[in-house]
């Protein structure tokens, strides 16, 4: 279990925050504030209590030395106007400048601190920055769940030293994702899309111990269909992790997850927008062609796995949807599971970048239970690995 943000005595204490502004820019200005926004229940809530609120984040990477453009002074301004109330910032995360800003601050305050990433100490682990960090305050809060699969100073570290709990962005992610995989509502349904296998062997392994039923699609299936004995003609595959596919296969079968592919693929000749093309069966495809999404009937397959169940997890675009109509799939099926969801009770979540991407593009994300933007957090979880930054809040 881990601690909970509301189960701290936090007045009148200095509360370190690690929060998640790594925020798109666009000359010099914050671009998109989804993440501004996503930390103000825990900020809010600290300033209510009356603690002294110290946020600290990275932005970008700078590997470990001061680079003007990835200041987070940028974004004391819009976090000011979603809080209704200022903003201090100090020029740099530890040292004599840190120190002065957290002397200044009265209860209900809010400062943020300098890029943590203008020191290499910070992705390093170090314990005396660390140290440094955990100087400031008297409690330490972790809310950005993005991070929590780095064991750094200010994710990891400052931990071992002050006592940890979760705010309420970390604590809703944590909360989905165990709902998702841990004490599921069964049937369970998977879908993982993308490019390439390689990157999601370890997802895969993990998943078929953990759901009733499995869907790949995207490119990836590919070599799945190779796997079992289809010529992909010159579809996107990966020869030598075949045998790897088919370990997987097997370990499905073993562990009573029905894996299910593309039965038919929209296949051309040519990787452009709204090239000529057909459906091909799967064990239909020429040598000249490439399968980029799926074909009508495996949407309908994937559409009865759907309804069938009661908790589905999503990770990756079961098609090229970034060049039409190469999208069509991905977009069927998602919109599909949103309306399962919004009106019939399935629990929905996904996550990714490619996948918030894909559901964003299809309209749908919004009706999904929980759609994750950790990416790489998102992606360690679901493959069953322990989150350093997670791990450090547990009792």
């Amino acid at each position: 279990m881990i601690r909970r943000i509301e189960d701290a005595d936090v007045a009148d204490k200095t509360v370190l925050v690690r929060v998640d502004f790594n925020v798109p820019m666009r000359d010099g200005v914050v671009a998109d504030d989804t993440r501004l926004k996503a930390a103000l229940p825990t900020i809010n809530h600290l300033r209510s209590k009356a603690a002294k609120v110290v946020l600290i984040a990275h932005f970008d990477r700078p590997k470990g030395v001061r680079v003007p453009e990835m200041s987070l002074k940028p974004v004391v301004a819009p976090l000011s106007e979603l809080l209704a109330a200022p903003v201090a910032f100090a020029e740099d995360c530890v040292g004599e400048a840190a120190e002065r800003a957290v002397a200044k601050l009265a209860a209900g305050e809010v400062l943020l601190l300098e890029n943590t990433r203008f020191h290499a100490s910070e992705e390093a682990n170090d314990p005396d920055f660390a140290a440094a960090l955990a100087g400031l305050a008297d409690l330490y809060v972790n809310d950005a769940f993005s991070a929590a699969h780095r064991a750094h100073a200010s994710t990891e570290g400052v931990a071992r030293i002050l006592t940890g709990y979760a705010g309420f962005a970390l604590q809703r992610e944590i909360d989905h994702l165990t709902a998702a995989l841990e004490a599921p509502n069964r049937p369970v349904l998977a879908v993982v899309g993308g490019a390439k296998v390689s990157t999601k062997i370890d997802l895969l392994k993990n998943l078929v111990k953990k759901v009733d039923r499995l869907f790949v699609g995207g490119a990836m299936a590919n070599t799945f269909l190779a796997a079992k004995g289809h010529d992909v003609g010159a579809s996107r595959c990966e020869p030598d992790l075949v045998d790897t596919a088919r370990d997987i296969i097997d370990a499905a079968g073993a562990a009573g997850c029905a894996l299910l592919l593309p039965v038919d693929l929209v296949v051309t000749k040519e990787f452009k927008a709204h090239a000529e093309r057909r459906v091909a069966q799967a064990d239909d495809i020429r040598s000249d062609e490439m399968a980029l999404d799926c074909g009508p009937e495996t949407v309908d397959l994937l559409a009865d796995a759907i309804a069938a169940a009661r908790t589905l997890v999503w990770n990756g675009p079961i098609g090229a949807f970034e060049t039409p109509p190469f999208d069509t799939a991905t977009v069927e099926a998602a919109r599909f599971a949103a309306a399962r969801a919004r009106d019939h009770g399935l629990t929905a979540v996904a996550g990714g970048g490619d996948t918030v991407a894909a559901l964003n593009h299809a309209g749908a994300a919004e009706d999904f239970t929980f759609v994750s933007t950790a990416g790489g957090a998102f992606l360690e979880w679901l493959e069953g690995k322990t989150l350093p930054g997670v791990a450090a809040l547990e009792d």
